[in-house]
């Protein structure tokens, strides 16, 4: 990477760096909207030989039991923001990393594997906003109550709130078999973690 590309990640990485909660949705909505947490923990450049993220998502009422849980590399391409998508083999070893980071010491490049059709591509509106989609061409492929299903989704981020809009749809006949049903999640940044992304965590050090 160039100077140029290392500012576009960095700051990327800043904004979406943090704790985030719907609770302010759910409290006004608890019939349409259960209460979720989740976190984007920046991880040691040395597992992807990358700039990287774990990321965590759970229900408020059972915090160390993630539903969700997903490694992520960010990179350039074609003018936009790439963030991969891996799954966690080990993943019961990593449950809970977002409340004790000495859990990511679980992770390593031969823990992970990538989710082939399922990275995000964000484009950046403006300073500190950016928008994003599943890569397209319907490869993203999940298999949900007997059925076989490509992801649909959206993420509006800015430094303080993250919205956020998934379904799975059948690959034959475009009906939506799980996802949201009552519109977008909305959540808010509780806690930034922006001071974790530093050059070494950037570009690494002749040591990793």
């Amino acid at each position: 990477m160039n100077l140029v590309e290392d500012k576009i990640i960095y700051d990327f990485a800043k904004t979406i760096a943090g704790f985030y909660s719907n609770k302010k949705q759910a409290l006004d909505n608890p019939r349409l909207f259960a209460h979720i947490n989740f976190c984007f923990r920046p991880i040691p450049w040395s597992i992807l030989k990358a700039p990287g993220f774990y990321s965590e998502q759970s229900y408020d009422y059972d915090p160390w039991s993630p539903y969700r849980q997903n490694v992520h590399k960010v990179l350039l391409s074609k003018g936009n923001i790439i963030v991969e998508n891996y799954k966690l083999i080990n993943r019961e070893r990593v449950a809970g990393a977002i409340l004790q980071s000495k859990l990511l010491n679980a992770i390593n490049n031969k823990s992970i594997v990538l989710n082939q059709g399922c990275s995000m591509h964000f484009k950046r509106m403006e300073s500190g906003h950016y928008l994003g989609n599943v890569e397209p061409g319907k490869k993203c492929i999940i298999c949900r109550f007997g059925r076989k299903t490509y992801l649909v989704s959206s993420v509006e981020v800015n430094n303080k709130n993250w919205v956020s809009f998934e379904q799975g749809l059948d690959t034959k006949t475009n009906q939506q078999i799980w996802g949201a049903e009552n519109g977008e999640f909305y959540f808010d940044k509780i806690n930034s973690l922006e001071k974790e992304i530093d050059k070494r965590w950037l570009i690494g050090n002749n040591n990793d």
